[in-house]
């Protein structure tokens, strides 16, 4: 799959790692061109390239980037009609323990209504960038969980195929507007990494009694 990351922080270059190594055709972009060449350079098979270029030819658009600057990195990349976007970012506060969105809506839904062509999918955003680089294999037979929420079932069906190739276990967290839970869910992992000690080496696992 041809995709496109945006973000060369530690999200970003996570993604890119992981996603080179799993076989996808990998491009990176940021508004810091010099680091997302230097990402390219240490995942042999990834390239960077300017915003207005980046995304051309992608499949999929990995948003990598701050909530605050999501709407603003998309759209640099040009006309998203038609293509798939994962919103893995959560609207946090300044000092990381909270949210500054919930409730009536989510990170996700205000992105897509910026970026009304493209089809908007919520996944990863539960996932630490440790966690991300590190590979989805926590022992003992536990697997790293993706919920994936949104309106279009291609974009489900696509961000589904990356997770699954890069060796993560999947849920179908139901529509767009579910976010809302997955958001909350992301800022509780947060709060127990950071808040409460436990380190960035942890993630939500979702799992069915036999």
């Amino acid at each position: 799959m041809k995709v496109t990351v945006i973000g060369a922080g530690n999200m970003g270059s996570a993604f890119v790692k992981q996603l080179t190594r799993a076989g996808h055709q990998v491009t990176v972009t940021a508004r810091n061109l010099e680091k997302a060449q230097a990402v390219a350079a240490a995942n042999p098979g990834a390239i960077a390239a300017v915003a207005a270029n980046a995304a051309v030819a992608a499949d999929v658009v990995v948003l990598a980037t701050s909530y605050d600057d999501a709407v603003g990195a998309l759209k640099s990349l040009g006309d998203l009609s038609g293509k798939v976007v994962i919103d893995i970012t959560n609207p946090l506060t300044a000092d990381y323990m909270g949210l500054t969105l919930g409730h009536s809506t989510s990170a996700s839904e205000e992105i897509a209504k910026a970026i009304p062509g493209a089809e908007v999918v919520k996944a990863f955003n539960t996932v630490f960038a440790q966690v991300l680089s590190d590979g989805a294999d926590f022992g003992n037979g536990q697997t790293v969980s993706v919920f994936i929420a949104s309106d279009s079932e291609r974009a489900k069906q696509t961000a589904k195929a990356l997770a699954e190739s890069m060796g993560f276990a999947t849920m179908d967290a139901g529509g767009l507007k579910n976010a809302r839970y997955l958001e909350p869910v992301a800022g509780f992992n947060i709060y127990l990494g950071y808040g409460a000690g436990l380190g960035t080496s942890i993630a939500p696992i979702w799992i069915k009694r036999a």
